[in-house]
Protein backbone atom coordinates (compact mmCIF):
# COMPACT_ATOMS: atom_id res chain seq x y z
CA UNK A 1 0.00 0.00 0.00
CA UNK A 2 1.29 3.66 -0.92
CA UNK A 3 1.61 6.39 1.27
CA UNK A 4 -1.46 8.10 -0.52
CA UNK A 5 -3.72 5.09 -0.07
CA UNK A 6 -2.94 4.40 3.28
CA UNK A 7 -5.54 4.34 6.20
CA UNK A 8 -5.33 6.96 8.65
CA UNK A 9 -7.26 8.27 12.07
CA UNK A 10 -9.51 11.73 10.91
CA UNK A 11 -10.34 13.36 14.64
CA UNK A 12 -13.02 16.09 14.27
CA UNK A 13 -13.34 18.47 17.38
CA UNK A 14 -15.34 21.29 17.94
CA UNK A 15 -18.03 23.01 19.79
CA UNK A 16 -21.47 21.46 19.70
CA UNK A 17 -23.79 22.20 16.96
CA UNK A 18 -20.55 22.57 14.79
CA UNK A 19 -22.18 20.28 12.42
CA UNK A 20 -19.20 17.86 13.42
CA UNK A 21 -21.25 14.70 12.56
CA UNK A 22 -22.62 15.63 9.60
CA UNK A 23 -19.06 16.81 8.35
CA UNK A 24 -17.34 13.55 9.48
CA UNK A 25 -19.99 11.51 8.06
CA UNK A 26 -19.51 13.31 4.65
CA UNK A 27 -16.25 12.53 4.90
CA UNK A 28 -16.18 8.78 6.21
CA UNK A 29 -18.49 8.23 3.06
CA UNK A 30 -15.92 10.03 0.50
CA UNK A 31 -13.20 8.10 1.58
CA UNK A 32 -15.26 4.81 2.71
CA UNK A 33 -13.90 4.86 6.23
CA UNK A 34 -15.76 4.24 9.40
CA UNK A 35 -17.33 6.72 10.74
CA UNK A 36 -17.82 6.90 14.74
CA UNK A 37 -19.94 9.63 16.53
CA UNK A 38 -18.64 9.49 20.25
CA UNK A 39 -21.00 12.70 21.10
CA UNK A 40 -23.46 10.21 20.25
CA UNK A 41 -21.88 7.70 22.56
CA UNK A 42 -22.16 10.38 25.36
CA UNK A 43 -25.48 11.13 25.15
CA UNK A 44 -26.65 7.14 25.18
CA UNK A 45 -25.33 6.99 28.96
CA UNK A 46 -27.00 10.12 29.13
CA UNK A 47 -30.57 8.58 28.37
CA UNK A 48 -30.05 5.97 30.00
CA UNK A 49 -29.09 7.34 33.42
CA UNK A 50 -31.79 9.55 32.74
CA UNK A 51 -34.46 6.98 32.70
CA UNK A 52 -32.77 5.36 35.77
CA UNK A 53 -33.13 8.16 37.16
CA UNK A 54 -29.37 8.83 38.29
CA UNK A 55 -29.69 12.44 36.13
CA UNK A 56 -32.30 14.43 36.03
CA UNK A 57 -32.79 18.32 35.75
CA UNK A 58 -31.53 18.30 39.68
CA UNK A 59 -28.46 17.39 39.19
CA UNK A 60 -26.30 14.18 38.85
CA UNK A 61 -25.33 11.48 40.69
CA UNK A 62 -22.23 10.20 39.54
CA UNK A 63 -22.13 7.03 41.66
CA UNK A 64 -25.57 5.79 40.15
CA UNK A 65 -24.47 6.77 36.80
CA UNK A 66 -20.88 5.10 37.23
CA UNK A 67 -22.80 1.56 38.69
CA UNK A 68 -25.03 1.88 35.61
CA UNK A 69 -22.07 1.72 33.49
CA UNK A 70 -21.57 -1.87 33.20
CA UNK A 71 -25.20 -2.51 32.13
CA UNK A 72 -24.85 -0.33 29.27
CA UNK A 73 -23.71 -2.15 25.89
CA UNK A 74 -23.68 0.88 23.05
CA UNK A 75 -23.43 0.18 19.03
CA UNK A 76 -24.06 1.36 16.10
CA UNK A 77 -26.71 0.17 13.23
CA UNK A 78 -26.55 1.42 9.64
CA UNK A 79 -29.84 3.05 8.61
CA UNK A 80 -30.53 2.57 4.72
CA UNK A 81 -33.36 5.32 5.01
CA UNK A 82 -31.35 7.44 6.60
CA UNK A 83 -27.95 6.57 5.00
CA UNK A 84 -26.55 6.47 8.57
CA UNK A 85 -25.89 4.71 11.28
CA UNK A 86 -28.44 5.00 14.53
CA UNK A 87 -27.28 4.21 17.99
CA UNK A 88 -28.33 1.50 20.06
CA UNK A 89 -28.41 1.23 23.76
CA UNK A 90 -28.82 -2.61 24.79
CA UNK A 91 -30.55 -3.12 21.40
CA UNK A 92 -32.70 -0.23 21.41
CA UNK A 93 -32.86 2.09 18.75
CA UNK A 94 -32.16 5.25 20.45
CA UNK A 95 -31.41 7.56 17.92
CA UNK A 96 -34.31 10.28 18.37
CA UNK A 97 -34.13 9.97 22.18
CA UNK A 98 -30.68 11.21 22.38
CA UNK A 99 -31.27 14.23 20.63
CA UNK A 100 -33.53 16.16 22.51
CA UNK A 101 -32.70 19.18 24.40
CA UNK A 102 -33.59 17.55 27.91
CA UNK A 103 -30.22 15.22 26.86
CA UNK A 104 -28.45 17.96 25.49
CA UNK A 105 -28.85 20.02 28.97
CA UNK A 106 -27.17 16.92 30.63
CA UNK A 107 -24.95 15.09 28.80
CA UNK A 108 -21.96 17.68 29.58
CA UNK A 109 -22.17 16.70 33.08
CA UNK A 110 -22.62 13.42 32.66
CA UNK A 111 -19.51 14.00 30.33
CA UNK A 112 -17.38 14.82 33.09
CA UNK A 113 -17.42 12.27 34.91
CA UNK A 114 -14.41 10.73 34.84
CA UNK A 115 -15.41 7.05 34.72
CA UNK A 116 -17.60 7.86 32.26
CA UNK A 117 -14.68 9.12 29.94
CA UNK A 118 -12.44 5.88 30.79
CA UNK A 119 -14.86 3.73 29.87
CA UNK A 120 -16.13 5.38 26.48
CA UNK A 121 -12.69 6.57 25.36
CA UNK A 122 -11.63 2.44 25.83
CA UNK A 123 -14.31 1.87 23.38
CA UNK A 124 -13.55 4.60 21.09
CA UNK A 125 -9.61 4.09 20.92
CA UNK A 126 -10.67 0.37 20.22
CA UNK A 127 -13.38 0.95 17.43
CA UNK A 128 -10.42 2.91 15.80
CA UNK A 129 -7.47 0.79 16.45
CA UNK A 130 -7.64 -0.62 12.61
CA UNK A 131 -7.17 2.75 11.35
CA UNK A 132 -9.20 4.22 8.50
CA UNK A 133 -12.25 5.70 10.97
CA UNK A 134 -13.45 9.18 11.37
CA UNK A 135 -14.16 9.61 14.98
CA UNK A 136 -15.92 13.34 16.13
CA UNK A 137 -16.11 14.76 19.74
CA UNK A 138 -14.31 16.87 22.21
CA UNK A 139 -11.22 15.17 23.05
CA UNK A 140 -10.61 12.83 19.95
CA UNK A 141 -7.27 14.86 18.95
CA UNK A 142 -6.33 15.39 22.62
CA UNK A 143 -7.17 11.87 24.55
CA UNK A 144 -8.69 9.51 22.16
CA UNK A 145 -5.95 9.49 19.01
CA UNK A 146 -3.73 12.11 20.04
CA UNK A 147 -1.84 10.56 17.24
CA UNK A 148 -4.25 10.65 14.73
CA UNK A 149 -2.73 11.90 11.25
CA UNK A 150 -5.20 14.61 10.28
CA UNK A 151 -6.88 16.96 13.44
CA UNK A 152 -9.43 19.00 12.10
CA UNK A 153 -10.94 21.54 15.11
CA UNK A 154 -14.09 22.82 14.08
CA UNK A 155 -15.88 26.29 15.33
CA UNK A 156 -18.79 28.54 14.21
CA UNK A 157 -20.54 31.94 16.04
CA UNK A 158 -22.71 30.63 18.85
CA UNK A 159 -26.56 32.02 17.42
CA UNK A 160 -25.46 30.17 13.80
CA UNK A 161 -24.84 26.99 15.40
CA UNK A 162 -28.05 27.87 17.78
CA UNK A 163 -30.43 28.25 14.36
CA UNK A 164 -28.72 25.48 12.63
CA UNK A 165 -29.80 23.20 16.02
CA UNK A 166 -33.41 24.79 16.42
CA UNK A 167 -34.03 23.91 12.47
CA UNK A 168 -33.20 20.25 13.47
CA UNK A 169 -35.69 20.09 16.22
CA UNK A 170 -38.33 21.65 15.07
CA UNK A 171 -38.60 19.59 11.86
CA UNK A 172 -38.68 16.48 14.19
CA UNK A 173 -41.86 18.30 16.43
CA UNK A 174 -39.59 18.84 19.11
CA UNK A 175 -41.49 22.11 20.84
CA UNK A 176 -38.45 24.59 22.03
CA UNK A 177 -37.11 28.68 21.41
CA UNK A 178 -34.32 29.76 19.84
CA UNK A 179 -33.50 31.69 22.94
CA UNK A 180 -33.69 28.17 24.84
CA UNK A 181 -31.19 26.38 21.97
CA UNK A 182 -28.88 29.28 22.18
CA UNK A 183 -28.38 29.15 25.99
CA UNK A 184 -28.43 25.75 25.77
CA UNK A 185 -25.31 26.26 23.26
CA UNK A 186 -23.39 28.70 25.43
CA UNK A 187 -24.02 26.68 28.60
CA UNK A 188 -22.12 23.67 26.76
CA UNK A 189 -19.54 25.18 25.52
CA UNK A 190 -18.50 26.57 28.72
CA UNK A 191 -18.95 23.26 30.64
CA UNK A 192 -17.27 21.40 27.99
CA UNK A 193 -14.30 23.72 27.81
CA UNK A 194 -13.95 24.00 31.74
CA UNK A 195 -14.54 20.33 32.83
CA UNK A 196 -11.79 19.03 34.62
CA UNK A 197 -11.41 15.76 32.89
CA UNK A 198 -10.22 16.10 29.05
CA UNK A 199 -11.73 19.79 28.11
CA UNK A 200 -12.80 20.36 25.23
CA UNK A 201 -9.57 22.65 23.60
CA UNK A 202 -7.70 22.73 19.97
CA UNK A 203 -4.76 20.55 19.70
CA UNK A 204 -1.47 22.07 18.81
CA UNK A 205 -1.45 20.11 15.37
CA UNK A 206 -5.04 20.81 14.60
CA UNK A 207 -5.80 22.74 11.73
CA UNK A 208 -9.42 24.97 12.77
CA UNK A 209 -12.54 25.35 10.34
CA UNK A 210 -14.91 27.76 11.04
CA UNK A 211 -18.03 26.82 9.05
CA UNK A 212 -20.16 30.08 9.93
CA UNK A 213 -20.59 30.87 6.75
CA UNK A 214 -19.40 28.10 4.37
CA UNK A 215 -21.54 25.55 2.23
CA UNK A 216 -21.14 21.44 3.20
CA UNK A 217 -19.44 21.76 -0.94
CA UNK A 218 -17.01 24.53 0.47
CA UNK A 219 -16.19 22.61 3.86
CA UNK A 220 -15.71 19.34 1.87
CA UNK A 221 -13.20 21.12 -0.49
CA UNK A 222 -11.40 22.44 2.10
CA UNK A 223 -10.96 19.33 3.53
CA UNK A 224 -9.71 17.31 0.70
CA UNK A 225 -7.31 20.13 0.19
CA UNK A 226 -6.34 19.44 3.99
CA UNK A 227 -6.10 15.49 3.22
CA UNK A 228 -4.01 15.98 0.50
CA UNK A 229 -1.29 18.50 2.77
CA UNK A 230 -1.45 14.96 5.09
CA UNK A 231 -0.66 12.76 2.66
CA UNK A 232 1.78 14.53 0.35
CA UNK A 233 3.68 14.96 3.73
Amino acid sequence: MSDTDKKIVIAVDGFSSCGKSTFAKAIAAKLGYIFIDTGAMYRAVTLYALEKGAVSADGVDTDKVCALLDEISISFVFNPSRGASDVYVNGRCVEDKIRTIEVSSLVSPVSAIPEVRRRLVAMQQEMGRERGVVMDGRDIGTTVFPDAELKIYMTADPRVRAQRRYDELTAKGHNVTLEEIERNVVERDHADMTREVSPLRKADDAVVLDNSHMTVEEQMTWFLEKLNEVKTR
